[in-house]
């Protein structure tokens, strides 16, 4: 399809292109999928006009109704990160999907970061050696990012560290805004540095902190919720993939077996495409399992962490 300029969108002039081009959006498709409220506080018009704009988006990309057999073309251009671990890759259905939000759920230490470390230097490998020549955006929200693991991952996959580490754009985020506001200005450098990996670490540290006891539950909800949709769109729009981690929280009522369970609720739980919740076993060995997937079966695998990254027991 050929590429449609912002000023070619009925409605769009170049005062208006240029106030889209500042913020980001600069693929029509980014437009298509903004509700008309974002958009008319983008461009300081009515929320009427901005609706117009919106549908002659849609149009001109055709986003409406398609046969089934196309839209399984369409998901042919799905492409896949390798984990290290061909058990984990197996479990995932290839590895890390793109068009997808992927959480990994863990207690401290089971190795949801290190796995996000690895994917940040798989997805630098060429597709035959199960990358995607793509670049990463890295967001760390609890000061965990180490750029000597990935010196040390890197090596160990034959790349050039100091190659892996300029493609790997890092930001700290500070609180829930801040890191919403990373994810939302995020356009302009995704489609300039053929970024094919976002990586969240984690997700819900600031919601907790931010929002606490019962009455901020329904608040951090509907903003943990729009946080996700702006990541899926993102993952839609420029076919990428999202990994998440997410903390767990212990649940007193449950008397046998692994208390632990996911923070994030139903909304997390819904917004996120593959589930999975990693868990510590003797020595460097960790156990994997899926615990939701609209393609996969439930399953449970072993792998473990090594020095040079992850790998297969």
């Amino acid at each position: 399809m050929k590429k449609i300029e912002l000023e070619e969108i009925p409605g769009i002039g170049p005062k208006l292109a240029e106030k889209l081009r500042e913020v980001g959006l600069i693929d029509p498709m980014s437009i298509a999928t903004s509700s008309p409220g974002e958009l008319a506080a983008i461009l300081e018009i009515g929320e009427a006009s901005a609706a117009k704009i919106i549908t002659k988006v849609r149009e001109m990309l055709e986003m409406g109704f398609v046969p089934a057999d196309k839209y399984y073309e369409m998901r042919k251009k799905v492409g896949f990160i390798t984990t290290g671990s061909k058990a984990l890759d197996e479990l995932l259905g290839g590895g890390v999907q793109t068009q997808a939000i992927t959480e990994a759920a863990a207690p401290f230490g089971a190795g949801k970061t290190q796995l996000g470390f690895q994917l940040s230097c798989n997805v630098q490998l060429p597709p035959e050696k199960g990358g995607l020549e793509g670049t990463v955006l890295f967001i760390d929200t609890e000061n965990t990012f180490r750029p000597q693991r990935i010196v040390q991952m890197a090596k160990a996959i034959g790349l050039d560290p100091d190659k892996v580490l300029k493609n790997i754009y890092v930001a700290r985020a500070y609180n829930s805004d801040h890191q919403i506001l990373l994810i939302e200005k995020a356009n302009k450098l995704i489609e300039e540095k053929g970024v094919k990996l976002i990586v969240v670490d984690s997700l819900t540290s600031h919601f907790r902190s931010e929002f606490v006891g019962r009455a901020e539950l329904a608040p951090r909800q509907q903003k943990l919720n729009r946080h996700l949709h702006t990541l899926q769109r993102l993952a839609d729009t420029y076919n990428l993939a999202v990994y998440v981690t997410n903390q767990v929280l212990a649940d007193p009522s449950i008397l046998f077996g692994d208390p632990t369970r996911p923070v994030g609720g139903h909304v997390l739980a819904h917004a996120a495409t593959y589930r999975l919740y990693i868990r510590k076993s003797s020595g460097q060995k960790k156990i994997a399992r899926l615990l939701d997937s609209p393609d996969l079966p439930m399953g449970e695998c072993v792998f473990k962490i090594t020095p040079e990254g992850i790998r297969d027991v």
